[in-house]
């Protein structure tokens, strides 16, 4: 699973990869109304991929992403300071119970390229009216995008 946020001038978005063994693409995306930091959007990134990894039924996960912070600390390597981020930092650590086996993986951003256009791309829609979060999911079959 790949994972990526995007803070801009024109919004937030947060943007998932799942990958199937058999090469099967699904992809979930969502805007929020609000303002959060770069790092809780990255955070919130994963945990989407994560709890949609749940829904699927995947037994393990191989979660990549581009936040050497996040990626840290959800392997424990590093503390987390910052008392915004604890409570994500400890949902990660609740969902990945659920799996049979997990590893977090650091990746340069250019090479978690599909996640991060996805996020630039949804934070930068136009807002369609008063709704806290508008999520998307679609799996990805060679030329076509078919909504779930």
């Amino acid at each position: 699973m790949f994972f990526d946020g995007a803070v801009n001038a024109k919004g937030v978005g947060i943007g998932a990869i799942l990958i199937s063994p058999t090469c099967q693409h699904y992809v979930a995306i969502a805007r929020f109304q609000f303002f959060c930091t770069n790092k809780i959007v990255e955070y919130k990134a994963c945990i989407m991929g994560m709890n949609i990894a749940v829904d699927m039924d995947v037994k393990e996960l191989l979660i990549i992403g581009d936040s050497d912070l996040i990626i840290r600390q959800a392997q424990s390597e590093w503390e987390t300071i910052d008392i915004k981020l604890i409570p994500y930092r400890q949902h990660v650590e609740d969902i990945s119970k659920r799996f049979k086996s997990f590893e977090f993986r650091y990746i340069p951003r250019f090479h978690n390229e599909l996640a991060d256009a996805l996020a630039t791309l949804v934070a930068m829609l136009p807002y369609p009216g008063n709704v806290i979060l508008t999520y998307w999911r679609f799996k990805l079959e060679t030329d076509m995008i078919i909504a779930i």
